[in-house]
């Protein structure tokens, strides 16, 4: 820890980290970082400008522990960008037409989720390959992440999560002061602007989505019970849904881009609330 003009600075001579001292502190002591906020936030509102103060005995002791940085579960997987076209799962995502910037790709899934949270998998004998759907948080961390299976036989998703959050897709791309679709997976939110994807999830569970302008945009199958009673569960809270029309046949999103249509137009001017919600859902499930 040394001065630079005032500031202090952590560097590491081992990896050649180098940190601002607020941003050391955040890291090492999340709750002296708070008292040394408080004692800024104190300074840049009093007449007299001074250091804040903070006792650097408390400083030495955290500066003398070893850090401990958060690892990119992701780091040794590829990137699906960087695969050959010919091979099968990009390949099968390019021919959905599904945006591949920020998706990776597992030989070996099972193997994979135990060197990343160990114990997920007991038998590892039967592995498999799986396009693997990272969940971030808004800072970018991955919090989790959904491996898709490219075999037609089995669970055709497994979600695993690294630490308890709710299972969202999405939350590092959305600007929460525009209109927020939320859709049920997370290839169909990629076709959406401002999207994120359930996955499973009780939104209503997830801190980071109250008090924003949410539509529910669920897939097209008026004869699924599960569906409509999602439906009508968002319609009864007062919240907004898509209720699709009938000239789209597609059961979901993905399917309606590679038939053809505009989905952002069609779920914008298909998105209802209230009674006008009641009206369209009840058409809707004839």
């Amino acid at each position: 820890m040394f001065q630079v003009k005032g500031d202090l600075l952590y560097k590491c001579h081992n990896c050649s980290l180098s940190l601002p001292f607020a941003k050391f502190l955040e890291i090492m002591d999340p709750i002296l970082y708070k008292e040394f906020k408080m004692e800024k936030f104190k300074e840049n509102n009093s007449t007299k400008k001074k250091r804040p103060s903070i006792d650097m005995r408390k400083v030495k002791r955290v500066v003398s522990a070893t850090p401990k940085f958060k690892v990119d579960p992701l780091r040794n997987l590829q990137k699906i960008d960087d695969l050959n076209t010919s091979h099968p799962a990009r390949e099968y995502l390019l021919n959905r037409k599904v945006p591949t910037d920020s998706l990776y790709f597992a030989e070996s899934f099972k193997e994979w989720t135990n060197s990343v949270k160990p114990g997920s998998f007991e038998d590892v004998t039967r592995d498999e390959s799986r396009i693997i759907i990272p969940f971030r948080d808004q800072d970018g961390n991955c919090f989790g992440f959904q491996g898709r299976s490219l075999s037609s036989n089995g669970l055709r998703y497994i979600t695993i999560l690294l630490e308890e959050r709710t299972k969202i897709y999405g939350l590092d791309t959305i600007d929460p002061t525009k209109r927020v679709y939320v859709t049920e997976g997370p290839f169909d939110s990629m076709f959406l602007d401002n999207a994120i994807a359930m996955a499973g999830a009780d939104v209503s569970s997830c801190p980071e989505l109250s008090d924003l302008d949410l539509v529910f945009v669920y897939d097209n199958e008026p004869r699924n019970a599960q569906i409509t009673d999602r439906i009508q569960k968002q319609i009864k809270a007062g919240n907004c849904v898509t209720i699709w029309p009938r000239e789209v046949t597609q059961k979901d999103i993905n399917d309606m881009v590679l038939a053809g249509h505009n989905v952002q137009h069609i779920v914008d001017t298909n998105s209802y609330k209230g009674l006008k919600s009641t009206l369209k859902f009840n058409d809707w499930k004839k």
